[in-house]
């Protein structure tokens, strides 16, 4: 069955690790009579755990989606990962959802990755709730998380539901919008709805209070409605919220137990009446002319969708995850992949619980389903019907911040290695592979040590491929610190034409990032223009390896200022020669230096963790720039520091904060080296060349 857009809600669950989000994924859609029966997530057999490697580790570390019918509505629920390192499905599902919602373990409140991921929904003005999990264990308080709330967001939180006790005496939640009691059922099945106990009465009418002022200021008729009567209709408290969820001015908070099943079913009637239908929201495109424009979400208006993932199923094939932005999407129809310039034949069409999937017969806006054996799309591909030049923005991904050089211990494999590479970069944007041709390595990146060693354990278990990996070597530079002259002559006798070319060459430096600057300074025809060109050719030979450790040269000034030719024996591939080499003789006398890539960095690590960051940044030859708080108790820590002392820096920093510091780097500049460090690089770059002579 399809559902029109008006009857469709997207809600995200995304949260810290931990917290529980898998759990009711998994509960929900049994609340929600998707499944018959719960799994956990230590039996491996959860709908949104369903990869070997999740098994496995116990961890999400893909996007599940799966969907409940509830009213009369589909609700589109996406589990996502708790690990920075797999963020990328985390931001595909928010840019698919028109509601998030954070899960935050009663226990300990608000952690880093839930700061960072309300930044993030900050940044789309994404409407949001809260949802409290584990409040039947010890130490659970659902007070102290609303003001940990206030403390950290600086909101003024709604509770939509309240706990009935904490820790073992956590007897379930009351639905303060419809002024339901949910108590646990002993017997594990679902919560089981009554009358309020007489002794949360209070808390309900005040809770309840809070929940009409916050209805009232969706809407100002209904504030004036508010003020006259002091309170507001049923009717009117749902349209309310709805406006002023959809308008991003109130955050609703849910009490629960995921593992006892409490807290369920309010927060389904919440997804199925309260949260914004897809209608409410739009997407940015570029037009023909590059031009950005909102795109609503429409189902009257002809078919546009952005492919938001790619996944590969050892029996489905390849699947093409899209949410349609306007139209409607029908299975066996053609259409237009606008990122490729290509025809697409739509095959079959299917949504899914989980890794299950459903044949459907189309898809309206707002709603996400999946293509199956595409022949053009890709992650962030755009389809449209006819000959639509509009193409939605990609998806707004951070750059990865670890590298490992790999390859294949057997030379056999190497093919081997790459195809599986490339499509794991397809499946998860945040990954990258690509082979760096000036140190000679192929070299895969990620968020974070975690990602990576996931990929190349799933190469050995899948592909059978042993694989080999090492530090990335640095693209190091190097450069001149004063001017030189040096002339070269390139003479060479043969039995025929011989070759000749001579050539006088001065150098001098140019500020740092200008790169390179040739000056023909020749007068009088002492070389023939026609050479000139051969001459260049001849520098920037010279330039690519320089004379220290054989890395390109940057930001020098060229001038050829004198020459002599032979009108028979010269030839542009003489003068080439004879300047490669007058440029390199010129070089060792203009004290050449190396040059090292330095990065900006960006840290955010919880305040009790700054003095030991700091301190290990000035050890890794930082330079501290800045320093703000973000809020929340998490500091904000700006540097520049040399790429070479990043290489391991997601590791380092893990072991310093326990795992819960993120950073971003980005290049910036190239900085001169000496002393130590540059014979170091020296060295190891002599040891490079001799071992690749022996190859």
């Amino acid at each position: 069955m399809s559902f029109t857009t008006d009857l469709v809600k997207n809600v995200s669950i995304a949260g810290h690790g931990g917290t529980g989000k898998t759990t009711l994924f998994e509960r929900l859609l049994f609340a929600g009579g998707s499944i018959s029966k719960p799994e956990t997530v230590e039996s491996g057999k959860t709908v949104g755990d369903s990869s070997p490697e999740e098994i496995e580790r116990k961890i999400s570390i893909h996007a599940a989606l799966a969907h409940i019918e509830r009213n009369s509505k589909k609700i589109n629920i996406f589990d996502t990962p708790g690990s920075s390192d797999f963020t990328g499905d985390v931001i595909l599902t928010f840019r698919s959802s028109e509601f998030a919602l954070l899960t935050v373990d009663g226990r300990t409140g608000i952690q880093i990755e839930t700061i960072k991921l309300w930044r993030n929904l900050e940044g789309r003005k994404k409407p949001r709730g809260i949802f409290v999990t584990k409040l039947d264990e010890e130490r659970a308080d659902f007070n102290k998380v609303l003001d940990d709330l206030k403390e950290k967001f600086k909101i003024d939180p709604i509770p939509l539901t309240i706990p009935m006790g904490a820790g073992p005496s956590f007897a379930g939640v009351i639905d303060v919008l419809h002024e339901k009691a949910y108590s646990i059922d002993s017997a594990g099945g679902l919560e089981k709805e009554g009358p309020i106990p007489a002794e949360f009465k209070a808390a309900v009418d005040a809770a309840r209070e809070k929940l009409i002022e916050a209805a009232a200021e969706g809407d100002d008729t209904l504030m004036e409605h508010y003020i006259d009567k002091g309170s507001l209709e049923a009717e009117e408290i749902y349209k309310g919220l709805i406006e002023a969820l959809a308008e991003h001015k109130t955050i609703p908070v849910f009490a629960g137990s995921a593992i006892k099943n409490s807290g369920l079913i309010p927060f389904l009637d919440f997804a199925a009446e309260i949260v914004p239908t897809p209608n409410t929201a739009k997407d940015i495109a570029l037009d023909g002319e590059g031009n950005q424009k909102d795109v609503p979400i429409d189902p009257g208006k002809p078919l546009s969708a952005l492919v938001i993932k790619t996944a590969y199923d050892q029996f489905s094939g390849k699947l093409s995850w899209v949410k349609i932005i306007t139209g409607k999407l029908a299975a066996e129809s053609d259409a237009q992949n606008v990122s490729e310039n290509k025809k697409e034949r739509i095959g079959k069409l299917y949504i899914c619980q989980g890794k299950k999937l459903e044949e459907v017969k189309e898809l309206y806006a707002g709603d996400v389903g999946i293509i199956s054996k595409s022949a053009t799309l890709r992650t962030n591909d755009t389809i449209t019907a006819g000959d639509s030049s509009l193409r939605f923005l990609p998806l707004r991904l951070p750059e990865p911040v670890h590298s490992v050089a790999v390859n294949a211990a057997a030379k056999k494999d190497d093919d081997k290695l790459g195809e599986f590479l490339v499509r794991a970069a397809e499946e998860d944007k945040t990954f990258r592979y690509q082979f760096n041709g000036e140190t000679k390595e192929t070299v895969i990146s990620g968020m974070g040590e975690l990602q990576v060693n996931i990929i190349l354990d799933k190469v050995k278990a899948t592909q059978k491929i042993e694989v080999e990996t090492h530090v990335p070597r640095i693209a190091y530079r190097e450069t001149i610190t004063k001017k030189a002259a040096a002339e070269y002559t390139h003479k060479k006798q043969t039995g025929g034409h011989g070759q000749y070319g001579k050539v006088l060459l001065e150098i001098a430096p140019l500020k740092r990032g200008e790169n390179y600057q040739f000056i023909n300074a020749i007068f009088g025809g002492s070389i023939p223009k026609n050479y000139i060109p051969g001459v260049e050719k001849g520098v920037l030979e010279g330039m690519a390896a320089g004379t220290m450790a054989g890395y390109p040269v940057v930001d020098v000034e060229v001038k050829v200022v004198d020459g002599k030719y032979h009108p028979v024996d010269s030839s542009e591939l003489a003068f080439k020669l004879a300047a490669r080499n007058a440029f390199r003789e010129a070089m060792r006398q203009a004290s050449p230096t190396l040059l090292e890539p330095v990065n900006n960095l960006t840290v955010f690590v919880e305040d009790k963790y700054l003095g030991d960051v700091m301190s290990d940044l000035s050890g890794k030859r930082g330079k501290i720039l800045g320093q703000d708080s973000v809020g929340g108790g998490i500091e904000e820590i700006r540097a520049q520091v040399p790429m070479a002392e990043l290489l391991r820096y997601s590791i380092d920093l893990r072991s310093i904060t326990s795992g819960t510091g993120s950073f971003s780097v980005e290049f910036d500049h190239y900085a001169p080296i000496s002393g130590r460090i540059a014979e170091d690089v020296i060295k190891a770059s002599e040891a490079f060349r001799v071992k690749e002579e022996e190859e």
